[in-house]
C-alpha cells in the first residue's frame, strides 16, 4: 500500500519529530571553551552529514608536544615490585640528573622517536639511551661500548657500524640509531615478542638470557623476567628502564620537570659529497664546532672520513645556508694541503703521525703504490686548517683533556714495561683497575703498549711500581667476570697463569666459558 503525502503533512510530520526531540532530550549547556562535544541522545539513526551539520563543533586538533607523543606510545606492561620501585625512589631523589640527561636528549630525541614510531615498537626504547649512557654521545665505557646505545666492537661490526680511524658508526646518531632498533627487534623476537627478555638481552647477550631460561625450564621454574637468575647489572636494567618511563610519564606525582623538547626536528642529514674539514664545515654551517660535534660524534679526527659515510647532520635552521655555501665550495677549500719534504729515515708512518692523518691517505694523494719514500722529495699531506686544539672532540683532544683533568691524590706518570697489565699497575699503586683506565680514556680490556705513558692518581707522591710487596699480599685471590669472547688461554695470558690452575681452581665441567661466568683466579701480583 501506497501513501501520498503532501507537502503540509511532510511539515507536520517533521515538526512533531523536532518537539519529540527536543522534549526527549534534556538540554546540556558546556562551556565555551570545550573542545570535545557528546551528544546526549542516541543519533546512529540520523544521516551522519546532517549530524555533523547540526551538533559537531569545528574539531580542535592541539599540537603534542614531544613527551605526550613518546607516551602515547609506551607498549611495555605496567608493572609494580620492589626493584621498580628502587629505582624510582632513587631517580625521584635525584631529580638534577634527570634534568641533565633530558638536555642531553634534546637534539636526539624527536629523530629516536619517530624512528621507532615508524617500527611500531614500544616508544620506551626512546629512554634506553639514558640507562646506557645518560644520552652522552661521547660515552665510553668499561666494557669498551661507545655511543648513546653504548655498542660494543663486535656487536657494532655485526650490525653493520664500521670502525675506523676516521669514524665510528657506533657514535653515529643515524646508523647506531637505527642499529639498536634492529637489534632490541631481533632480540625481542628471539624470545617470542617479549621485550623484557630482549632488553635483557641487549644488555647481557642472547645466550646469557637463553641459558637462564634453560635452567628455570629444568627446574620447573617460571621463565619470564622477574624470575630469572642472572648478575646484578642485568637485573637491574630493567627495572631502571621501566622506573625511567614511569617518572616521565607521571613528572607531577614525582616532582619533576620535563625539559620543554619541541615536536619538530632538530637536525637535518646533508650530504657533503666528500670529506671536509670539521672546522670548515662548521664556518658554512655558521656554528661552533663544538655544535658541529655534538650532532657528528662519530668522526674521530678533524675531518670526516675520506671514504665515507659523506654527510654531516646540520642544525634544521642552518641547513638552508650551508647547503648553498656548500654548492660554491671549491675542492680546493675543503681540506688544507701541506708540501712536507720527506727527511732521511722518514716513513710514511712517521710522516701520517705529525700531521695526524693515515698512511693510505697521504699514498692516494701522491699516488705512492708501496711503503717507500725517497729522501728529498716533497708529498702533499692532507691536514686540519687550524690549530689541532681547535678540535676538542676529537679522540685525540677528548684523551687530552681526561688525561689532563686534576683528580685527587697525586700525579704519577708511569711507562708501561713489557708484561705489564692495567691489573698489575692497578695493584701495584692500589687503585681500582676501572679507576686507573678511566684516568687514561681507556677501558680494561684494550692492550696496553710498550712505552705508553699511563697517568695515576696515587694516595702518596712518591708512591711507585718498585715498592716491594710483603709475602701476605704476593699471592692474591680474585673473582673473574667472564666476559664475551674470553676463552681459558686469554685469560691464562692475561693473569699470568697456567689453565691447568684455572681449571683445578674452578669446577669447568663444560668445554667453553659463559659471559657472566665467575672464575677464581690466584695470582701472584709480582709476575703480573
Amino acid at each position: 500500500m501506497q501513501y501520498l503525502i503532501t507537502n503540509k503533512r511532510l511539515k507536520f510530520l517533521l515538526f512533531i519529530g523536532a518537539f519529540a526531540l527536543i522534549s526527549c532530550t534534556p538540554l546540556e549547556i558546556r562551556p565555551p571553551e570545550a573542545t570535545k562535544f557528546t551528544p546526549a541522545v542516541n543519533l546512529l539513526s540520523v544521516d551522519a552529514p546532517l549530524v555533523e551539520k547540526m551538533i559537531a563543533p569545528p574539531a580542535v586538533v592541539l599540537p603534542k608536544t614531544l613527551w605526550q607523543r613518546l607516551f602515547a606510545l609506551y607498549q611495555l606492561p605496567t608493572i609494580n615490585n620492589k626493584l621498580i620501585q628502587a629505582e624510582i625512589d632513587w631517580y625521584s631523589r635525584h631529580p638534577e640528573y634527570l634534568n641533565r640527561v633530558q638536555k642531553n636528549a634534546a637534539p636526539y630525541l624527536f629523530h629516536i622517536v619517530n624512528e621507532i614510531e615508524e617500527r611500531g615498537i614500544p616508544g620506551e626504547l626512546a629512554l634506553l639511551p639514558i640507562v646506557e649512557s645518560a644520552y652522552r654521545p661521547f660515552a665510553y665505557s668499561h666494557g669498551r661500548a661507545a655511543g648513546l646505545w653504548q655498542f660494543i666492537p663486535s656487536t657494532g661490526r655485526a650490525f653493520g657500524l664500521e670502525q675506523t680511524w676516521w669514524y665510528d658508526g657506533r657514535r653515529d646518531v643515524y646508523t647506531s640509531t637505527s642499529a639498536a632498533l634492529d637489534y632490541l627487534t631481533q632480540l625481542s623476537k628471539r624470545f617470542n615478542n617479549n621485550w623484557l627478555l630482549g632488553l635483557a638481552a641487549y644488555n647481557a647477550g642472547g645466550g646469557t638470557i637463553s641459558s637462564a631460561i634453560r635452567k628455570n625450564k629444568r627446574a620447573n621454574k617460571p621463565q619470564d623476567f622477574w624470575s630469572l637468575s642472572l648478575r646484578k647489572e642485568t637485573e637491574h636494567y630493567v627495572p631502571k628502564l621501566i622506573a625511567i618511563a614511569t617518572i616521565m610519564a607521571n613528572a607531577e606525582k614525582y616532582n619533576i620537570k620535563l625539559v620543554p623538547i619541541p615536536n619538530k626536528p632538530f637536525f637535518e642529514r646533508v650530504d657533503i659529497i666528500k670529506q671536509i674539514d670539521l672546522a670548515r664545515a662548521a664556518e658554512l654551517a655558521d656554528i661552533s664546532i663544538e655544535e658541529l660535534y655534538v650532532l657528528n660524534p662519530s668522526y674521530n679526527q678533524w675531518a670526516t672520513s675520506p671514504t665515507g659515510p659523506h654527510y654531516l647532520l646540520i642544525p634544521i635552521e642552518k641547513v638552508p645556508v650551508f647547503k648553498a655555501r656548500i654548492a660554491e665550495l671549491a675542492d680546493s677549500q675543503r681540506l688544507k694541503w701541506a708540501r712536507h719534504k720527506v727527511k732521511s729515515g722518514e716513513t710514511i708512518g712517521h710522516i701520517a703521525r705529525r700531521y695526524r692523518t693515515t698512511v693510505t691517505q697521504i699514498k692516494q694523494a701522491n699516488g705512492i703504490r708501496n711503503n717507500t719514500i725517497r729522501a728529498g722529495k716533497h708529498l702533499l699531506i692532507p691536514t686540519a686548517n687550524y690549530n689541532i686544539a681547535l678540535y676538542s672532540n676529537s679522540v685525540a683532544m677528548r684523551k687530552n683533556t681526561i688525561v689532563n683533568t686534576k683528580r685527587k691524590g697525586y700525579k704519577i706518570k708511569y711507562r708501561v714495561k713489557s708484561g705489564d697489565s692495567f691489573w698489575g699497575i692497578a695493584k701495584q699503586y692500589q687503585v681500582g683497575i676501572r679507576q686507573l683506565a678511566k684516568w687514561n680514556a681507556m677501558a680494561p680490556g684494550d692492550t696496553l703498549k710498550v712505552g705508553q705513558t699511563l697517568v695515576v692518581w696515587g694516595k702518596h707522591s712518591h708512591a711507585s711500581p718498585s715498592t716491594p710487596l710483603t709475602a701476605s699480599r704476593k699471592h692474591q685471590t680474585i673473582r673473574y667476570t667472564v666476559r664475551y669472547g674470553d676463552s681459558l688461554y686469554l685469560i691464562s695470558k692475561k693473569f699470568n697463569v697456567s689453565i691447568a690452575d684455572l681449571k683445578r681452581w674452578n669446577v669447568l665441567n663444560k668445554k667453553y666459558l659463559k659471559p657472566g661466568q665467575k672464575l677464581k683466579i690466584i695470582v701472584d701480583v709480582t709476575r703480573s
